[in-house]
């Protein structure tokens, strides 16, 4: 019994020490996430100006755009997948890579070839250990996302749609990242980015009723959309970015309360257990002074006789 009750007690502090961690990891989870939200917040005046002169570009110009219009028949598709590069927050890596892989099969039921790039270790590791071409990947910046790692992620897949696809290009240009809904709720979604959809531009930009001003452009319609659409492809993945960051840490926060409420239950049902084998101990070693005493009175009295 003795050997048992030790087994129980090194078992105990171990859980012990495991739910301080995971508390830990908790706490610094939930702090996180008010950062994340705040720069969240704080890209949206920026994005909803872009996307309403994005909005007026378009809708005030008759110039047929690569990055407005749509191929005949488009054949590839670029799709950008945002993971983490950290574990331990639950179903959110798997839940953004099944839902890019809903889209794949999406892209290639219509007959599209696909290019797949990545944020974050978990999704490149998932590709990697499959075996499957990835064209791009960028690692090391999910937890804490800034407006330099959108520029970079946006470079090779605005340069990839401004090419034609005989030459490795691509007509679309899709994204899947986890948006965050509240602390309890993040979810899994894609959306195209470019060609841009104007109905899609006009509801994002709240612009729906609004009757946009006339512009003349100068040099051209054609120049301004060249440098206002990069710009727009930048806010979307940075906003997407931020709202994956923040989905990611409401996720470990609540793997880490979840794995720190086990803990507590598993201590206390190692503790019962403990206390169980502490209680047959001591009846063990009562019940052997018992029958000594017992065996000691049963020999004075046969000597005696």
């Amino acid at each position: 019994m003795g050997a048992q009750l030790r087994v129980y007690k090194r078992r105990i502090q171990a859980v012990t020490a495991t739910k301080k961690i995971t508390k830990a990891m908790e706490m610094i989870a939930a702090s996180r996430i008010v950062k994340a939200q705040r720069k969240v917040t704080a890209s949206m005046p920026y994005a909803t100006e872009l996307t309403r002169a994005v909005t007026a570009v378009a809708t005030g110009s008759t110039t047929k755009h690569p990055l407005t219009t749509e191929a005949d028949a488009p054949a590839r598709a670029a799709v950008l997948l945002l993971t983490s590069d950290r574990g331990l927050a639950g179903g959110y890596s798997s839940n953004a890579i099944k839902a890019a892989e809903r889209l794949r099969e999406r892209l290639a039921a219509e007959g599209k070839e696909v290019d797949t790039y990545i944020v974050g270790r978990k999704g490149v590791a998932y590709y990697g250990f499959r075996e499957r071409k990835v064209a791009e990947s960028w690692t090391g910046f999910t937890d804490s996302p800034e407006y330099g790692d959108a520029k970079k992620i946006a470079a090779p897949l605005i340069e990839s749609i401004t090419k034609d696809t005989a030459e490795g290009g691509v007509d679309e240009l899709h994204i899947v990242y986890t948006e965050f809904v509240s602390m309890m709720t993040q979810n899994a979604v894609d959306g195209r980015m470019l060609p841009l959809s104007l109905d899609q531009v006009v509801e994002e930009s709240g612009a729906k009723d609004e009757i946009l001003p006339l512009f003349d452009f100068e040099p051209s319609a054609e120049d301004v959309l060249d440098a206002l659409l990069p710009r727009y492809v930048e806010s979307r993945i940075y906003n997407a970015l931020l709202q994956a960051a923040a989905s990611e840490h409401a996720a470990r926060r609540r793997a880490m309360k979840s794995a720190t409420d086990n803990a507590g239950d598993l201590i206390k049902s190692l503790s019962r257990l403990a206390n169980a084998a502490r209680q047959a101990e001591i009846t063990q070693e009562i019940s052997e002074i018992v029958g000594g005493a017992g065996a000691l009175a049963d020999a004075s009295a046969g000597s005696d006789k």
